[in-house]
């Protein structure tokens, strides 16, 4: 019998079955992997280990985060008259840390100088994640991160789990913020009547992290014809929507330009894909709202105005949820397709919630391969592998599933008492706002200051799974189950 004490646990393990193992692994000519037994354990200690497994910490600090803003923002020096209620302030909390947008209260009224400092500071861990704060922290006090945050900040925030953490955080605290100040800066020069120096920030740090909340009343309506503001916001929201991972490459890639290196510069397969499909996503937004509202309805506008308001919306309504059209007003046309694209979202490891674009590109390559009979899933130069065509394809079953039971769950709570033709147009105000939650948008035809308690609830629920990721926590909770050693004789079945 050998003894070991790895990571301060008691690791037992019989050195005759180890050295059987060796030997089998040599003479089938299977590589020899290094090997950890956890024989001797105690169950508690299994079961504690799993409860703060690396998947399970950015629940955990999102709802930390969440519960004390709630807290704050309803004590009386966050509310500008009386305080609001403990639902109101979670719902605000929960919006802002998901960097949703959704607003039950008028952010800019009903909150005093204090509450807007505390909702821009969720707003801002939320954008950049907790768990990234969590780990910087660690590592300026320490120089050092723990395994577990290394790995729970590369599930969340790259693509690729393998990265130099510490070099990551820095340098991606320091660019947000020179992004965020720059906006800042320029909504001041752009708009010195408009924007105060907190104002300028404020909003400046809800575009980068695709919160969509405004001091205005009616988010940015007044600046429906104003390119050079309607560019930076989209320029902001752009940026918080493609991934901090596709941020750095792009500034180096865009800093060996300026260089006029002469070897030839190669982007990544994801920086492409991502790029690629974002600038297809909104282009084709952009023509599709153009014709839904300005060709056979708002025809009034100039076609200038139309042709900006077309673009804003259809790159804030896949990630940010500020609007320059009245929503309510837009046609039922665009309220479709906008559901499509708030169902997408932005890019892996962004301020952005919904789908992701990564998981769009890739079901419509497997449908494309399955078409034309082909094994493997090919994008560019590389095909997909299984596993994250897997994960595609249930991630978009289980985000449909959570849209579906929560929008049956507010057809009853707003308005189950209704009958259907004194509640015309409710169902697509539900999805749309259901849809909103999920992929942490915020824009809304009305509904939200209408909520039922009960309403509120469940859009809570929503804007949360949707903020984390619907696999992010059936990876949780796959972290409690044991994995089968055995599996079951296959048959055919009959489909379609």
């Amino acid at each position: 019998m050998t003894i070991h004490w790895i990571a301060g646990g008691l690791i037992r393990f019989e050195k005759s079955w180890f050295n059987k193992i060796i030997n089998i692994n040599k003479i089938s000519g299977i590589p020899v992997q290094p090997v950890i037994f956890t024989f001797g354990l105690h169950p508690m200690i299994k079961n504690t280990n799993k409860l703060f497994a690396p998947i399970s910490l950015p629940i955990t600090f999102f709802m930390a985060a969440i519960i004390a803003g709630a807290i704050l923002l309803h004590g009386s020096f966050s509310s500008q008259s009386a305080e609001i209620s403990w639902i109101d302030a979670f719902f605000t909390a929960t919006s802002a840390v998901c960097v949703t947008g959704l607003t039950v209260v008028d952010t800019g009224n009903a909150f005093t100088q204090t509450g807007h400092i505390i909702i821009l500071f969720l707003i801002q861990i939320g954008g950049l994640g907790i768990m990234t704060f969590s780990s910087l922290a660690f590592y300026l006090v320490n120089k050092k991160v723990s395994l577990t945050d290394r790995i729970a900040v590369g599930q969340n925030l790259l693509y690729d789990s393998k990265f130099h953490l510490g070099k990551f955080l820095v340098q991606l605290t320091i660019t947000t913020l020179i992004i965020e100040v720059v906006g800042a800066f320029m909504l001041i020069v752009l708009e010195p009547d408009n924007f105060s120096a907190f104002s300028a920030l404020f909003h400046s740090i809800s575009a980068f992290c695709n919160a969509g909340f405004s001091l205005n009343s009616n988010s940015l309506v007044r600046f429906k014809g104003d390119w050079p503001i309607n560019l930076t916001f989209m320029t902001l929201i752009i940026l918080g929507g493609v991934g901090f991972a596709v941020i750095v490459e792009g500034k180096f890639i865009l800093w060996s330009l300026l260089k006029r290196r002469s070897h030839r510069i190669k982007s990544s397969w994801h920086f492409g894909i991502v790029i690629k499909t974002s600038l297809f996503l909104v282009g084709i937004g952009w023509l599709y709202l153009y014709f839904a509202e300005f060709i056979g309805y708002k025809k009034y506008l100039p076609f200038h105005e139309a042709a900006l308001t077309s673009l804003f919306q259809s790159v804030t309504c896949r990630t940010a949820g500020f609007n320059t059209l009245d929503i309510s007003s837009m046609t039922n046309a665009s309220f479709v397709f906008m559901i499509f694209l708030m169902f997408i979202g932005g890019a892996p490891g962004s301020c952005a919630g919904g789908i992701k674009v990564t998981t769009l590109r890739t079901l419509s390559g497997f449908i494309w391969s399955q078409i034309q009979g082909k094994e493997q899933v090919a994008i560019g130069n590389y095909a997909v592998d299984k596993e994250s065509i897997n994960k595609s394809l249930t991630l978009l079953f289980f985000s449909l599933v959570i849209i579906f039971v929560c929008v049956i769950a507010l057809d009853f709570t707003e308005g189950g008492d209704i009958p259907h033709t004194q509640a015309r147009g409710q169902f697509l105000e539900i999805l749309f706002e259901a849809v909103s939650a999920f992929g942490t948008v915020g824009l809304s035809a009305g509904l939200t200051a209408k909520l039922s308690p009960i309403g509120k609830i469940i859009i809570i629920f929503l804007m949360f799974v949707g903020r984390l990721g619907p696999l992010v926590l059936l990876e949780s909770l796959q972290s409690f189950r044991q994995k089968l050693v055995y599996s079951r004789p296959e048959e055919k079945l009959s489909i379609g």
